[in-house]
């Protein structure tokens, strides 16, 4: 099960959630790179992954979806220390796309207003 933690000053709830994702962009070094990598946290703009290329802040990424195949186009807004696993990267969707991880989210109520029933 899917542990839920929502924060007030945040556009939608967070949900704690692996999921193996494709990332292209460009790396430090300028040049461009293709990449499976993994999500900690996911909410409806955007996630947490893990990335094994060294990455800018700003950098603009697109991540795939493998079991869907929907892109998305998203910037780095945080970059945290790098780990074995990679460094952590927080990416911010161009668009809100609630439905790209293939979770629910449990969103506030402001948000229920666009959302279809």
């Amino acid at each position: 099960m899917s542990e839920i933690t929502a924060a007030s000053h945040r556009r939608s709830s967070r949900v704690f959630h692996k999921i193996r994702v494709l990332a292209q962009g460009r790396a430090h070094n300028g040049k461009k790179f293709r990449e499976t990598c993994e999500t900690v946290v996911v909410n409806g703009h955007g996630g947490l992954l893990f990335l094994k290329h060294e990455i800018d802040n700003g950098e603009m990424l697109v991540i795939t979806n493998p079991e869907t195949l929907e892109e998305q186009e998203c910037r780095v807004v945080y970059l945290g220390e790098p780990v074995d696993k990679g460094q952590r990267v927080g990416v911010e969707f161009l668009t809100p796309a609630p439905r790209f991880w293939g979770v629910e989210f449990n969103d506030t109520p402001a948000d229920h207003s666009s959302a279809a029933n």
